[in-house]
């Protein structure tokens, strides 16, 4: 199971900040462009799903993964959270961007296993998918203290938005990720 403490930063500047005290400690930047899907019907939506593919655009070669995320939940600021996903074709994976339609064709013709759970687990009709759309991020990954990382800064056409995101397996589970975003940002009882 993977568990996930996102934090949202106040400011860019205190984006930087972040990167500059874990600037030591950085392993890669990923510059990510995701987009997102649901089934045209809100299919995906109405069971708390939601379909999303990621380029990895900072490669020679684009890789595209595609991800169905379901059964949220947060508890005390830790999420919970089933994810199935698998390798695109990325020239597969901007046509279906460009056209969320074609995402049916791939999995009539059975390219892709989350594809084919999205559309039956998930009773997608006829109708198929339709794209929700989506935005771009560049991800900085650090190791730290035996965690994973990773700050990302988004960008949507409206505002920039800084999210840490701190992610292990590393750690005994979701109760001690909790523990250490209380120490980086303790809670107010009051």
């Amino acid at each position: 199971m993977e568990v996930e403490v996102k934090l949202r930063l106040p400011d860019s500047s205190a984006h930087q900040k972040v990167l500059s005290l874990l600037s030591p400690y950085h392993t890669k930047t990923h510059h990510q462009r995701n987009a997102f899907f649901d089934g045209a019907c809100g299919e995906l939506r109405t069971r708390r799903a939601v379909l999303r593919l990621r380029f990895y655009e900072n490669l020679e070669n684009v890789k595209c993964m595609v991800c169905l995320k379901g059964k949220a939940t947060i508890i005390d600021g830790v999420s919970r959270v089933e994810e199935d996903e698998e390798e695109l074709d990325s020239k597969i994976g901007y046509e279906c961007v460009a056209n969320p339609s074609k995402l049916m064709e791939v999995v009539c013709l059975d390219d892709s296993r989350v594809l084919r759970r999205a559309k039956e687990e998930f009773h997608v009709g006829e109708e198929g998918f339709i794209g929700l759309g989506g935005f771009k991020n560049v991800r900085n990954v650090f190791e730290w203290n035996g965690v994973e990382l990773e700050v990302d800064e988004t960008m949507t056409m409206i505002l920039i938005i800084a999210i840490q995101k701190c992610q292990s397996l590393l750690l005994s589970g979701p109760e001690s990720c909790l523990s250490l975003r209380q120490r980086w940002y303790p809670i107010s009882k009051a």
